[in-house]
């Protein structure tokens, strides 16, 4: 459990500071990091695969045909959100990106019911719709639909309809997902330095080093994340995933000097109110279903404590 928990922490303190990361690399193009990211994880994981599991793992993802085109779509929607991610983050729009990863747990919630028939009970109800009632008054206050945290909920919230669907593990999907687009961005990268043109080995070795390792820090939480789905109770992941949205709204509102206004301290209320809502919701459920487990075993034994006296009278 510590291990699980360690790892879950360790994961979304990663994703908290991004935009620190990306802010970092702002000199570069948001197109050109998203390709040297998606160039170096690709290279990154597969070193790994090899290490840890050689070869063993590639004949058996490339024999579904149905689990390649699904890591293909869902390959397709985690590049395009981090597109949109780094791009908003270096335009300056750090407060509301994190929104949208606060919303993210509602869009999932949303997207159950409308594609998996899921049902919600009255407090979930309502922790959508004051989710909704939270980012309609920004709108109609800044005359403008929050459209960047929007995209980056609901696309990343597809993205995790597909891999639920999708039966594979965590390391070899994500290595599909960076092959898919490997010949792409890294013949695009070539082009542009034949050209003279990319930062790449062209600005200063702390840049080239930031591109390099950005392949290791997409990898290295969603590893950590894998780790701790399979040893933490998906309760606690449920409430620490709210740390990566939290530092970043930190980061963008202390570091960066982004505006926080009473519109976004109104806005934002709102959704944190949802999500307390549901977070507790879910908390109580499963706090439930816990007791319920260690009942059954003494409500059996009570009920044959209860029967063995009359069993004993009758033989008697």
């Amino acid at each position: 459990m510590n291990r699980g928990l360690f790892a879950a922490v360790g994961a979304f303190l990663i994703w908290g500071m991004f935009p620190i990361y990306w802010k970092s690399l702002e000199h570069v193009p948001a197109l050109e990091i998203v390709a040297h990211r998606l160039t170096w994880c690709c290279l990154w994981v597969l070193a790994f695969l090899l290490l840890t599991r050689g070869t063993r793992w590639v004949r058996p993802l490339l024999s579904r045909p149905k689990v390649l085109r699904n890591l293909t779509l869902s390959s397709a929607l985690i590049g395009g959100n981090w597109f949109l991610y780094i791009w908003a983050v270096n335009a300056g729009h750090i407060v509301e990106t994190s929104l949208g990863y606060f919303i993210n747990p509602l869009v999932n919630v949303v997207f159950g019911v409308v594609l998996f028939s899921e049902r919600l009970n009255p407090r979930q109800w309502t922790a959508v719709v004051v989710a909704a009632v939270g980012v309609a008054y920004m709108t109609v206050s800044h005359g403008r639909l929050p459209w960047i945290a929007l995209v980056l909920a609901c696309s990343f919230a597809l993205y995790s309809v597909v891999r639920k669907v999708t039966d594979v593990e965590s390391v070899p999907g994500l290595a599909w997902e960076s092959i898919v687009y490997f010949p792409l961005v890294s013949g695009w990268l070539i082009w542009l330095w034949a050209r003279g043109e990319g930062a790449f080995l062209r600005v200063d070795w702390q840049t080239d080093a930031l591109l390099i390792v950005a392949g290791i820090a997409t990898a290295v939480p969603l590893v950590l994340f894998a780790i701790a789905a399979r040893r933490v109770p998906l309760s606690t992941i449920g409430v620490l995933q709210y740390l990566a949205p939290s530092l970043q709204l930190l980061s963008g509102t202390l570091i960066y000097g982004e505006a926080f206004t009473p519109v976004e301290a109104v806005g934002f209320g709102c959704i944190w109110l949802a999500l307390a809502i549901f977070t507790l919701d879910g908390l109580g459920s499963h706090w439930r279903r816990r007791m319920a487990v260690r009942a059954r075993p003494v409500d059996a034994m009570g009920a044959e404590a209860a029967d063995a006296p009359l069993s004993g009278q009758e033989s008697r």
